[in-house]
């Protein structure tokens, strides 16, 4: 317990507050009043406001996200979601119509639409434009023949009035390959450093190992913040 003694040193009179933890007196100048009562009244607010805020982070519900997977068929868009999932990637068919899953990232709901890029399927990418809040393109780093077809691909993503000023993150994927093009080859090859009506980002990563996937996401839940303020 602690309490306050009144204590004589020389001719001074001070006051001293017993240290609970190591029984010392502590010496205080005798013009500081010092209040008990006070004080756990102070730590008792604090200690509701703090309880307050705990209970509503706890009570709220995660903000959802409505986010558009797309790219070439076999650039890797299917093992990418399930590697966001936690699912197992052993065995990936292509995908002929569309996946949709839920994963929860810094208190976002992210709902990913991944659909299939075969050239038969790619016209019906527009049915799912509609209230996208980030685009993410998958790129095939390792097949050089198909950067001219990907690049075009984006290119018209990026001119759909329903895609205006929407977040774009480019994954150069399958950088475990030795002949996987590097992220900023890509990025000059495709020209985005001309992209100037929206924010946009390529990260290298390998949806095979999950390296740079993450780096990808929270890029994506930084600019979600930004686009929701």
């Amino acid at each position: 317990a602690s309490g306050i003694n009144d204590v004589k040193v020389g001719n001074k009179k001070l006051s001293t507050t017993k240290n609970s933890c190591q029984g010392e007196d502590i010496p205080i100048p005798s013009n500081i009043k010092v209040s008990a009562p006070k004080v756990i009244s102070v730590f008792h607010g604090l200690f509701k406001g703090l309880l307050s805020i705990l209970r509503k982070l706890k009570s709220a519900p995660d903000q959802e996200v409505r986010i558009l997977l797309l790219g070439l068929d076999n650039a890797g868009k299917t093992t990418l979601l399930k590697q966001l999932a936690s699912e197992d990637i052993s065995h990936i068919t292509p995908t002929q119509g569309f996946n949709i899953k839920s994963v929860q990232s810094q208190g976002f709901k992210l709902n990913v639409w991944d659909i299939g890029g075969q050239r038969k399927i790619r016209p019906y990418w527009r049915n799912y434009f509609e209230n996208t809040d980030i685009l993410i393109y998958v790129i095939d780093s390792a097949d050089r023949k198909r950067f001219e077809e990907t690049g075009q691909e984006l290119a018209e993503l990026l001119e759909e009035e329903k895609l205006s000023c929407v977040p774009v993150l480019i994954f150069a994927n399958k950088q475990d390959l030795l002949t996987a093009a590097p992220a900023s080859e890509i990025a000059e090859g495709l020209n985005l450093h001309t992209i100037r009506d929206r924010f946009w980002q390529i990260q290298s990563c390998s949806a095979l190992t999950g390296e740079g996937v993450q780096d990808g996401m929270n890029w994506v839940c930084k600019n979600v913040s930004a686009k929701k303020k």
